[in-house]
């Protein structure tokens, strides 16, 4: 197991639609446990394998901050099969730098996924695990949560992101810092 690096906008890659994973093998699951391992370090909620410079639909998905592990999901090509209402969620990411903006998301979801041990289930879920679902399959689709924010939220974001980099990077190294999804 590895913390490899996440990929940050504007990464073109962040961008790419990733593609379905044919054979669920032992790279399939040493790249799960790698995520796993990522995530929990950077700390977020949620990741995607093109986050990691993965183009493979695969997320892996932990909300219960309290016990890590305990709800740990590793969902191999996910798809929203049922969606239902409407929620507005205050979002963060661990590829969208010192950015959180409520986005407009289905307060409920059915997702179907396979497993890296090669089985097949569904996930009704809402709250945070329905936000967070939408999120990562959203990465697998080549879109950021800030691709869902008007075209002014966007260019102030850039503006930001231009400021932070010229700057030396984020001031807060990771202390007092909310997960990401």
């Amino acid at each position: 197991m590895a913390v490899r690096e996440i990929l940050t906008f504007p990464s073109p890659e962040l961008k790419k639609t990733a593609t379905d994973v044919t054979n669920i093998d032992g790279e399939v699951a040493a790249l799960a446990e790698d995520m796993v391992e990522t995530m929990y370090a950077a700390p977020g909620v949620g990741l995607a394998a093109p986050q990691v410079g993965v183009a493979e639909r695969m997320i892996v998905l932990d909300v219960n901050t309290e016990d890590p592990g305990k709800d740990l999901l590793k969902l191999i090509n996910p798809v929203i099969a049922e969606r239902r209402g409407n929620v507005l969620w205050e979002e963060g990411c661990l590829s969208v730098i010192d950015y959180t903006a409520e986005v407009k998301r289905s307060a409920e979801v059915l997702v179907r996924a396979w497993t890296p041990d090669q089985k097949e289930i569904e996930i009704e879920a809402d709250g945070l695990l329905a936000v967070a679902l939408q999120h990562e399959i959203d990465h697998l689709d080549g879109k950021l949560f800030i691709d869902r924010l008007s075209a002014l939220k966007r260019d102030l974001y850039k503006r930001k992101l231009k400021k932070i980099l010229r700057d030396g990077g984020p001031a807060d190294n990771n202390q007092d810092r909310k997960p990401g999804i």
